[in-house]
């Protein structure tokens, strides 16, 4: 009796649906005259697989969702199929898109575009200044000697480093012999990255300022600009530090011999203007960067963090200063060399690169 009972729901319930599908179609048909040809042609398509009609598609289960079973009210029909509009199918497109745009909803929507590729990243071409075997390309001028003469060997090139030393022969005492190492020619906007450390002992004679103190000359002029008594280039000056073994001592500083800036806004005249960086005390490598966008902005960054910035380089009214204005039309530096000091300290560099931007 009880299996009679089911069966019996069964066909009653087969009956029920059997009777509300022509009216679900009607509905539809009446509801989106675009699609009509198509939804008559398709019947029971429109909603369940073509092969399999106790299954829905996709779009006979978002309908389901909101008709609700063997709904036989055509208002309601109407109220389900217009809630269906709304979900969305993929891409943000929604079942109310597909059928304004002619289409029956158990077509699936294009897949969307496959997502663009990232662009590749450009690769860096960064160029060795210093080439880890000799001082080709670089130019050497020290206080009290010709452009060129590299007075006691005073810049050399060891076990593949280019390193600064003073030998007793040559520096019984410093005696205010200032160098500076060119590189042949001038850049403008590009990186720059240095490796380099403090070693050894100061020179006998060196200004106590100098203890453990070098640094990067940029934007200045060339060596044969300079006189022959002169102890630094005009130029802006990334100023390398070490520490005392003590207390705060930063590097990647600001020095400007016969120059100025612009800090703030305002033109910054002060000679010598410490960073944010930290002390770096001991031996220990150190790797300075030097950002430079000709006459715009310049940046001093250490351990890939900015620690100084400033605009607007310019030379100052120095008597020296005013000639190479006039010579270069004009006081903005948007361009010069790049030099390596010798100030007393012994110090090595390991790698001197340039990355020239284009800009």
């Amino acid at each position: 009796m009880t299996r009679l009972l089911a069966a019996l729901a069964v066909l009653l319930a087969f009956a029920s649906q059997a009777h509300a599908r022509p009216l679900y179609l009607t509905t539809f048909i009446k509801k989106y005259p675009k699609v009509a040809a198509a939804a008559r042609a398709a019947k029971c398509a429109v909603c369940h697989p073509v092969k399999n009609k106790k299954m829905r598609n996709a779009y006979g289960m978002a309908l389901g969702r909101h008709i609700g079973m063997n709904q036989k009210v055509p208002g309601l029909i109407d109220k389900a199929f217009a809630a269906t509009e709304k979900v969305e199918v993929v891409n943000g497109q929604t079942y109310g898109d597909i059928l304004a745009a002619g289409q029956l909803p158990n077509v699936a929507p294009p897949a969307p575009a496959p997502a663009a590729a990232p662009a590749a990243k450009k690769e860096e071409k960064w160029v060795q200044l210093f080439n880890g075997k000799n001082l080709d390309g670089w130019i050497p001028k020290i206080r009290g000697y010709d452009v060129g003469e590299n007075y006691g060997n005073t810049f050399r090139v060891e076990d593949g480093l280019l390193k600064v030393r003073y030998d007793p022969e040559a520096y019984e005492t410093y005696d205010f012999r200032f160098g500076h190492l060119f590189y042949e020619k001038p850049f403008s906007k590009y990186r720059l990255r240095v490796e380099y450390r403090f070693v050894g002992d100061q020179c006998p004679g060196g200004e106590g300022w100098a203890f453990r103190n070098s640094g990067i000359m940029v934007h200045g002029e060339m060596p044969d600009q300079m006189t022959k008594d002169q102890k630094f280039p005009s130029s802006i000056e990334v100023q390398l530090l070490g520490g005392k073994g003590t207390g705060n001592r930063p590097t990647s500083n600001l020095c400007t011999p016969g120059t100025h800036v612009v800090m703030n806004g305002k033109l910054f005249k002060p000679h010598c203007t410490n960073s944010k960086s930290k002390t770096y005390h001991g031996d220990q490598w150190v790797t300075a960067e030097l950002e430079v966008h000709g006459s715009e902005v310049i940046k001093h960054v250490i351990d890939g963090e900015v620690v100084l910035e400033y605009t607007q380089p310019q030379l100052d009214d120095s008597e020296h200063s005013k000639m190479l204005a006039e010579k270069r039309g004009g006081k903005l530096l948007d361009s010069g060399s790049i030099s390596l000091q010798s100030e007393s300290h012994p110090c090595d560099f390991r790698k001197v690169e340039i990355l020239v931007l284009e800009e």
